[in-house]
């Protein structure tokens, strides 16, 4: 009987331990995407430059989310633009999508410093929408996470400007 408890026993192990390793292995894995957990739905593209290209390509706004990785206000924005349904939907099929951990040289994209996280929608015309801007008039184009129902408003704006304008 001892015998048979210690078999079982170490057949328990082993099943879990190959089963925490598969898991780990899964884990690994898992390429890393652009999306920085900001919606994995998405499709992003790498560069400014790309995202211009894309913009102007598609005739879609691009949107441009300038964020870090230790900065608690931008994990914060993340989860909320993540879990956002109508967020997510809209980046994914009306938007180019382009999250920066870095400046860009392009002057326009900071117009009132450069904060993190900001987010800013340039037109197919390759125009920076100076007038599309959140809710605080000390950082014009930051959002926070109750603010979502805001962006999309103001992604709405952008998708509306387009249709008007151009």
């Amino acid at each position: 009987i001892m015998l048979h408890s210690t078999l079982a026993l170490s057949l328990l192990l082993i099943a879990v331990t190959s089963n925490l390793a598969m898991a780990i292995k899964k884990e690994k894995r898992t390429p890393q995407t652009l999306s920085r957990g900001w919606g994995d739905e998405i499709t992003w593209v790498q560069t400014y430059e790309e995202g211009l290209y894309q913009a102007k390509k598609s005739n879609k706004p691009l949107m441009v989310i300038h964020h870090l990785e230790d900065c608690q206000y931008c994990q914060a924005l993340k989860k909320a633009f993540a879990e956002n349904e109508e967020i997510q939907e809209m980046a994914q099929n009306n938007f180019i999508m382009l999250n920066l951990m870095h400046e860009t040289t392009d002057k326009n994209l900071s117009p009132d410093g450069q904060y993190v996280p900001r987010i800013m929608f340039v037109d197919p015309s390759l125009t920076v929408r100076a007038d599309i801007t959140g809710r605080y008039s000390n950082r014009l184009y930051t959002y926070e996470p109750q603010d979502m129902t805001f962006l999309i408003e103001n992604m709405k704006k952008a998708l509306r400007l387009i249709q008007t304008e151009l």
